[in-house]
């Protein structure tokens, strides 16, 4: 009687764990690819799962893809999905679960992974654009740079030839304009004196006309 009432404690007891295990909410699983999330096409890559607990079923799967899904189980807490000979179909977002032996959900799922599938071809091209862009831009800078080095040059020279020719274009405008030192104030004086002169002489030159004429 004893011993099937311990028993019955023990079944309890179990049983009690595994609800207990059963409604335990699974932590977020991580995912990450190896050895690069950006790949060339044909090439292999892995995606990794890695859960908190062990002995649990992985499943593997894409985002805006419903159809796609894979699942491993694993005894350890690490499941690895591999992609070989990659198409450029196989880029997009995946995202991995896992749920233990006693639980019938999945857990929350882990963050989206982005796997880019490149094309060896346009990894050759974009470089050699980059260089014939920045061969173009060295051209044309230094092109500029020359020409405006070379007008610099020209209105040096052409300042350099005039500065010695401003002022003796200037004498040589004073010299014009009074060719004997005479001053505004002396010319003024003659002029006055000529015209006296003149007033004067003409008086005597007007009785000589009457002279004659008796």
């Amino acid at each position: 009687m004893t011993t099937e009432f311990l028993s019955l404690i023990c079944l309890g007891l179990c049983l009690g764990y595994e609800d207990e295990k059963e409604s335990e909410k699974l932590s977020k699983p991580s995912l990450h690819a190896w050895p690069s999330w950006v790949v060339e096409a044909g090439s292999n890559v892995t995606l990794k799962c890695r859960a908190h607990s062990q002995n649990v079923t992985f499943t593997l799967r894409k985002v805006n893809d419903s159809a796609y899904q894979r699942e491993q189980s694993s005894a350890g807490n690490e499941a690895d999905f591999p992609f070989t000979d990659l198409k450029p179909e196989a880029a997009g977002r995946y995202f991995c679960a896992y749920r233990t032996a006693v639980s019938h959900e999945w857990s929350e799922s882990s963050e989206h992974l982005q796997l880019e599938v490149t094309d060896k071809h346009d990894e050759l091209e974009a470089p050699s654009m980059k260089t014939d862009t920045r061969t173009i831009f060295v051209s044309v800078f230094s092109c500029v740079s020359i020409l405006l080095l070379f007008l610099l040059v020209i209105v040096i020279y052409r300042c350099s030839r005039n500065e010695p020719v401003i002022p003796n274009f200037q004498s040589e405008r004073l010299q014009t304009a009074d060719p004997q030192g005479v001053t505004c104030a002396e010319l003024s004086t003659n002029t006055l004196s000529e015209a006296a002169a003149d007033t004067t002489a003409e008086p005597p030159r007007s009785h000589e006309y009457v002279a004659l004429k008796v």
